[in-house]
Order: C-alpha cells, then sequence, then structure tokens
C-alpha cells in the first residue's frame, strides 16, 4: 500500500534534477549520446565535436559534405532535438 507522499523513482528522480538545477545539462548529455540516432552513424562518426551551450549546438563536422547537408537539414535537426527532450534545447546549430 502506498502512503501519500510516496513516488515513483522516475518523479524522484525528475525532483532532484529539478531541485538541484541540473535538468537542462542532464537534457543535453542526454542528446550528445543520442547524436547517432538523430543523424545516423556515417554522420556521427564523422563528427569530431559535438556540445551544447546557451541553446545552441555546436558542431565540427570534418566532411564538407555532410556539413553541407547538415546545413541544409538544420531545422529538422533542431525540431528532432527538440521532440525528444520534449523542450526547447536547441534553436540555433552552429559550425565549427
Amino acid at each position: 500500500m502506498r502512503k501519500t507522499n510516496d513516488k515513483s523513482l522516475k518523479e524522484a528522480i525528475e525532483q532532484m534534477l529539478n531541485v538541484y538545477k541540473i535538468k537542462r545539462r542532464y537534457d543535453e548529455t542526454a542528446i550528445v549520446s543520442l547524436w547517432p540516432d538523430l543523424v545516423g552513424k556515417s554522420v556521427a562518426n564523422r563528427t569530431k565535436e559535438l556540445f551544447i551551450r546557451d541553446k545552441k549546438l555546436f558542431l565540427r563536422i570534418e566532411s564538407s559534405v555532410i556539413k553541407n547537408e547538415l546545413v541544409l537539414m538544420r531545422n529538422q535537426i533542431i525540431q528532432k532535438i527538440n521532440e525528444d527532450a520534449k523542450t526547447e534545447l536547441v534553436v540555433e546549430i552552429v559550425f565549427l
């Protein structure tokens, strides 16, 4: 029998992330780890640097052809990232 103040593990973890104000950083790290699923293994293998700072996704791509394709798909990538995060995590992509 559950008590009134019992919480599921998921609820407790989410509350902890919000209390310590690390929810956003946790979401950013999750997106970085899911990068191969978002863009595919071939693009992920050619991604040399990837990080999020101030709602900007910074990418360093070694192939100019893939970089050009990503520039054209910029809005779709941002939309996909924000859908996965269920919040507005990225508003711009910057290519280094």
